[in-house]
Order: C-alpha cells, then sequence, then structure tokens
C-alpha cells in the first residue's frame, strides 16, 4: 500500500520539479552558488599550494631533527614527557635499551597515523613527498627509533560538526530563498485566478497589485483588459436587449394585420406562411430576452413547488410528441423549482430530440431521475435523447454556445438559431447545475443535473 502511495506523490513531486517556477529559480540559485564556490575555493587551493611541498619539506626536516636533539640520546622518558605536556604531540621511543609509547591507548599513535588522520594538509600532500614516512622518524646514535605524530583528539570530529553546521546553514538558507521568491512570484497566483474569475464572466473582483514591478504592472494590463470585455459584453447585452424591446411591437403589429388579412382562399397559403415566419421571429425575440435575463448577474428564480413529471407530460403535449418517449422515475415527489424556466428548458429539449429524429425509427426519449441526498435535498437528472445521426466530436463542446449550429444544422426545418441549448445551460446554471452533452451513438444526449429541495409534506 505504501508503494502504491509513493508513486503518485513521486509524480507529483517530479511534476513541481519540472513545472514549478519558484522550484527551478531556487535550484538555479543553488546550482549556480555550488558552482561559484566550487571554482572559488578551487582556484584558491590550487593558488595557495603551488611550491607547497617544497617550502615544507625543509621546515620539517629541521624541526623534526630539533625535537629528537632535545629527547637525547638515550633517549629521556623525562624529557619525552615533558615534551607531550608542552605540544600536541605523540612519541614512539623503541631501541635496544628502552621502549615507550607517549599514548598506549590510541591505535594510531605510531607517527604517520596520527599525523596523517589529524593534519589539516591534504592527504597526497605527503604521498607524493619522496620520503614521506621519514620526516616524523628519527634514529639516534644508540640505535633508538623515534617516532612522531599530532595528538588532536577532537579532530576527527570537527569537520563533520563543521559538515553539518554547514549543510543547516545551506538548507535554511534555501528556505529562506524559496520564501523570497515565492513572495515575489505571488503575483503571478493572484494574475491565475483572476484570469479564471474573467473567464467564467466574474469581473467584479479585480486582481490584486500588490508590486511596482514588471508583475504588478501586467496585474494592472490584465485588470484593464478585463475591464475593457466587460463593457463590450454590457454592451453587447444592452444592445440585444434594445433590439429585442422595439421589435416586440412591429411583430405584434404584423401579426395583427396578418390575421386581418380577407379569408381569400388564393390568400390563405401567403397567411400561413407569413404567421410561421412571425411565429418564429417572435420565439427569437422571447428567446433572446430570456437568455439576457437569465445571463444577468441579478436573475432570480421564481422557485415554487413544482410537479416535473407533470410539467413534462404537459410539454409533451403541447409539442405533439408521442408519450412513449417519457420515462420518469415512480417516486417523483414535488421539488422547489422555477416552473417557468424548467418548462422552458424541456420544451428546447425536447423540441431539439424532435427536430433531429424524424429519419429516425425510434423516438427520442426523455429519462427524469431523482437522487437523494437526505431528508430535505436531492438531485435531479434530466436526459433527452435522440436516434439522429448525432454530430461530431468536435461540435459537442460549441452546441451550447448562443447562434452556434453545427455544418449539418443549417435548415432552418432543423437547425434552429442556435440559442435552444443556450438556454438550456443558462437554466441549469440558474439552478446551480450543469449541461453535459454527448454522442449516444446513434444520436445525441443531453443532460441537465441539478440540485434541489423537497417540498415538506
Amino acid at each position: 500500500m505504501a508503494r502504491t502511495e509513493g508513486v503518485p506523490r513521486q509524480r507529483r513531486v517530479l511534476h513541481a520539479l519540472t513545472h514549478s517556477l519558484r522550484l527551478r529559480l531556487v535550484a538555479l540559485f543553488l546550482l549556480l552558488a555550488l558552482a561559484m564556490s566550487t571554482i572559488f575555493l578551487g582556484g584558491m587551493q590550487k593558488a595557495m599550494s603551488f611550491g607547497w611541498r617544497d617550502l615544507a619539506r625543509p621546515l620539517m626536516t629541521d624541526y623534526v631533527d630539533r625535537l629528537a636533539t632535545e629527547l637525547g640520546s638515550p633517549p629521556s622518558v623525562q624529557r619525552a614527557q615533558a615534551l607531550i605536556q608542552r605540544l600536541p604531540l605523540t612519541v614512539s621511543i623503541h631501541g635496544p635499551q628502552l621502549n615507550w609509547v607517549s599514548h598506549p591507548h590510541r591505535q594510531d599513535h605510531h607517527g604517520m597515523g596520527g599525523w596523517r588522520r589529524g593534519h589539516d594538509w591534504r592527504d597526497d600532500d605527503w604521498e607524493r613527498m619522496d620520503d614521506g614516512p621519514a620526516l616524523l622518524r628519527r634514529t639516534t646514535a644508540d640505535g633508538h627509533q623515534i617516532e612522531f605524530g599530532l595528538n588532536l583528539p577532537g579532530w576527527r570530529e570537527r569537520p563533520q560538526r563543521i559538515g553539518w553546521i554547514t549543510l543547516a546553514v545551506l538548507l535554511l538558507l534555501t528556505a529562506l530563498a524559496y520564501a523570497y521568491v515565492r513572495r515575489l512570484l505571488r503575483p503571478l497566483d493572484d494574475i491565475r485566478a483572476g484570469a479564471g474569475r474573467f473567464g467564467k464572466g466574474n469581473f467584479q473582483q479585480a486582481i490584486p497589485v500588490r508590486s511596482k514591478d514588471e508583475l504588478g504592472e501586467l496585474a494592472g494590463d490584465i485588470n484593464a483588459m478585463g475591464q475593457d470585455i466587460h463593457q463590450m459584453l454590457e454592451a453587447k447585452r444592452a444592445l440585444l436587449l434594445a433590439i429585442s424591446h422595439e421589435l416586440r411591437s412591429p411583430l405584434t403589429r404584423a401579426r395583427l394585420n396578418t390575421e386581418l388579412l380577407p379569408d381569400q382562399p388564393e390568400l390563405a397559403d401567403m397567411r400561413e406562411a407569413l404567421l410561421r415566419d412571425l411565429a418564429l421571429m417572435r420565439d427569437l425575440v422571447t428567446d433572446l430576452l430570456e437568455s439576457e435575463r437569465l445571463a444577468s448577474r441579478h436573475a432570480a428564480l421564481q422557485v415554487e413547488s413544482t410537479d416535473l413529471a407533470a410539467l413534462a407530460r404537459e410539454v409533451l403535449t403541447s409539442l405533439d410528441a408521442p408519450q412513449a418517449l417519457l420515462h420518469i422515475a415512480p417516486d417523483l415527489p414535488a421539488l422547489q423549482l422555477d416552473a417557468g424556466r424548467m418548462r422552458l428548458l424541456l420544451r428546447n429539449l425536447l423540441d431539439n430530440a424532435l427536430r433531429h429524429s424524424t429519419q429516425a425509427a425510434t423516438p427520442p426519449e426523455l429519462h427524469i431521475r431523482l437522487q437523494r441526498d437526505g431528508a430535505t435535498a436531492c438531485s435531479v437528472s434530466i436526459a433527452v435523447r435522440d436516434h439522429g445521426s448525432g454530430v461530431d466530436e468536435s461540435a459537442l463542446a460549441h452546441l451550447a454556445e448562443p447562434f452556434y449550429r453545427p455544418d449539418n444544422a443549417r435548415q432552418r426545418a432543423t437547425g434552429g438559431v442556435g440559442l435552444g441549448l443556450y438556454l438550456c445551460k443558462l437554466v441549469a446554471q440558474a439552478h446551480g447545475g450543469s449541461l453535459s452533452l454527448r454522442n449516444a451513438a446513434p444520436g445525441l444526449e443531453v443532460q441537465v443535473v441539478f440540485p434541489v429541495s423537497l417540498v415538506s409534506s
């Protein structure tokens, strides 16, 4: 189980490293700092170690000779003890008359072992010298061999402590750098959230301008662009409302004048054609006005107790559709809905399905399902499916856009004006739901899902 959970976590970390601008900037800063430190320390070490062996060897030889002379011949243990009390050294004496070790508890007291583990020069400095260990070893005239070493008990632990401290400081600096970069790039989060709000049509909350740098200027420019788009959308909405209102009166007068034409056989067909066209124009104006009301932020639903099953049967009767296509959940209770908007939704969905099923052997289907989420809350699913030819997959995402019609639906008898599904989407969103479309093979299925409240008995 832990391994299965670790794989997505590793993918998330890898995704963050490859897609997070903050992490990439911090990683770039760290790599740059490490590269500069490595190059600087390496160059300084090369500069400081130039000719060091040639300089240190004669000095070390002279110093070790003086220490061996101070111990005498034969070597004196008292002088050796005084020497190790005065200097951080270890002394080992082996010979025919005396065998003595200053620090018998140390395993590395033999000359080079203690020196090599304690000195702060590079190990390969001594290895490249011609007489390496011989620098720390002397033989007296009476045959005693004296070997010197360093006695620094804490020398081994000191580099580890320094390394851990350095690592902790490096991690602290990394955390501070990440926090600072995150603060610098915080406007990007605001810009992304603001762009999402603008894309959904919410222009009331502007992007906060937190700085005066380039990101602050970008946030200000996007705010100005959002206001321009908002003004254009409001102007378009106002224009559509004005045109729709102005068209109502002429259409009413034209319909009245058409109905008052003389009842003559030769004018009957012409009058019926004019009445049909005027009815289509009236429905178009009504749909335009309703779409603008629903798209407005101040749209209010007239919620009331609604029998959705009876409403669906009423719409089917008005459309002269067969009752066989109706499938309603048997336990469907009265719901809190806007009956007028739901009638508009059902009429548009069923009318669209009927117009695309004229050549199909199977009539359209209307399914109404209920899913209870508690004692007083539930969600309703309304699905309408036709058995026609369907639409291209590329057109599915655009079918609910205003005035959009696919290429195979340009005929007036089948295509409409492109406002039906758009109105259905607005009605679903006004009720807090959503609209989805899919090719049902054959035909097209439109599903509307929204939460509702049950009417208490």
